[in-house]
């Protein structure tokens, strides 16, 4: 399959602290994507208007031709789209605090709070329906673009697309594993290089990194250089770090311990967790329910008002450059490509460039169903992602693989069909919440206060 030489990407949520900023320098910079159009979506007029601004600034000043649309209705710039990217997010801030702050009252303690515990049920509950609308109008004015999901919760919103709307070709991402860059960090902790710089495609060639697991709860499985297993050297890089972690927690809630944690899980089940962020919000030990005193506090909670202020600080560097306080020429040199753009790069240009994709996992992990939905390494062309193989899932991991896949998948059901029996089955699965009243306190008081984000039929 070939796509036009002059690609046309829609981004829905144009204004994304993570998406697209770097999607407007991605489509200036690539030479093939650059000749063609970039629509911009998004229901806040004002912003919107400030991004289709920025990028036809960049593009004039790069003397490309990128065509710049602009909507705040994504029907009307759908039409010969190519890839559709969606990347929005309703007040995120807002009610992320609240799953969190309400959570935390009947014990369940969230760094992140958007794709496991009740966070990431919610944010489900607040994003999917939307999700669902948009699929099928892509369906009906543009059914072959590739639908690229890049909104959390990854797994429920790849999940559900996958099953209900099988007719569209689409495929999730997360930037925490973005190539080649998770390799070169790798690749520095086993002692293969000592700066970034000095990776090569030589080294590259032998080192063997394998990397599976559900989105946020991610493990390297393997690390071999020249056949020498040097996983124990990345272990024992993360170790020395954790030996001098601030644990002061002024980093954020996210950032805080993450070596110390890294290094614990290690020691538990012999792999290395690669997205530790997230991945030490999906497992109950940092809950703080022990008797005994843990070497490592349980989890801090996401902070509210930290967020705020980082997205005030992007719209202040957007009003920068717009407003011409900030030269528009520092704009290349000021940001930097993201994964969804590298990866569409890669599909449009044929570049056989490998990318970590979460999909159906197709035998790449041996001893979990071919249709698993996982982040795994894949090449990638217009044809859509293929995995490489993986091996074996450890034992130990493998039964916490599954209870995370079956909640995620109970979540993507009870969202879609706004079934409560089957929402409520999803929060008991879900590895964080341990009583049945506490759950059902959480969801009661969730829906009360969530109520103008959700659908309607949870309500009735």
């Amino acid at each position: 399959m070939t796509t036009s030489p002059s690609p046309k990407v829609v981004v829905i949520g144009a204004g994304s602290l993570f998406f697209g900023r770097q999607a407007i320098w991605q489509m200036v910079h690539s030479p093939h994507l650059n000749n063609g159009t970039l629509a911009l979506v998004d229901t806040d007029p004002k912003r919107l208007e400030q991004m289709a601004t920025l990028g036809e600034m960049v593009a004039r000043d790069n003397g490309v031709n990128l065509r710049i649309e602009a909507a705040n209705d994504w029907r009307d710039v759908l039409s010969g789209a190519d890839f559709v990217v969606l990347s929005f997010a309703r007040q995120t801030v807002k009610y992320r605090g609240m799953d969190c702050a309400i959570s935390e009252k009947y014990g369940v303690r969230m760094c992140s709070g958007d794709t496991i515990g009740p966070g990431g049920i919610f944010r489900a509950m607040r994003e999917f329906p939307l999700i669902l609308q948009c699929a099928a109008d892509i369906e009906r004015l543009c059914p072959n673009a590739w639908v690229i999901n890049y909104i959390n919760p990854s797994t429920v919103h790849g999940i559900g697309l996958m099953r209900f709307a099988p007719n569209l070709k689409s495929f999730a991402l997360c930037d925490s594993l973005h190539m080649p860059h998770i390799k070169k960090r790798y690749a520095g902790r086993a002692g293969i290089i000592e700066f970034p710089d000095d990776y090569n495609d030589d080294l590259d060639s032998r080192f063997d990194m394998r990397i599976a697991g559900v989105n946020h709860f991610t493990w390297m499985l393997r690390a071999e250089f020249d056949g020498r297993d040097v996983l124990p050297a990345i272990a024992d890089s993360i170790r020395q770090q954790a030996a001098t972690e601030d644990t002061g927690g002024d980093t954020g809630a996210k950032a805080w311990l993450n070596n110390s944690i890294a290094h614990q899980l290690y020691e538990i089940f012999g792999y290395v967790p690669v997205c530790v962020s997230h991945t030490k919000e999906y497992v109950p030990y940092y809950q703080g329910r022990g008797v005994l005193k843990d070497r490592i506090p349980p989890l801090a909670i996401w902070e509210t008002e930290d967020r705020y202020e980082r997205h005030a600080a992007m719209w202040d560097q957007v009003e920068g450059f717009v407003g011409g306080n900030t030269p528009i020429g520092q704009y290349m040199t000021t940001l930097g490509p993201d994964h969804a753009t590298d990866v569409i790069e890669a599909m449009v240009g044929n570049l056989d460039k490998p990318f970590y994709i979460n999909t159906t996992n197709r035998g790449a992990v041996t001893n979990m169903a071919d249709d698993a939905f996982l982040e795994l390494l894949c090449d990638v062309d217009m044809d859509g992602p293929r995995p490489r193989p993986v091996g074996e899932m450890p034992r130990g991991l493998l039964g916490l693989q599954q209870q995370v896949l079956d909640t995620h998948e109970l979540t993507a059901e009870a969202v879609a069909k706004c079934d409560r029996t089957l929402l409520r089955r999803a929060m008991l699965t879900d590895p964080l919440v341990n009583s049945i009243a506490d759950a059902d306190a959480i969801i009661r008081e969730l829906l009360e206060v969530e109520r103008e984000a959700l659908p309607g039929c949870w309500f009735e």
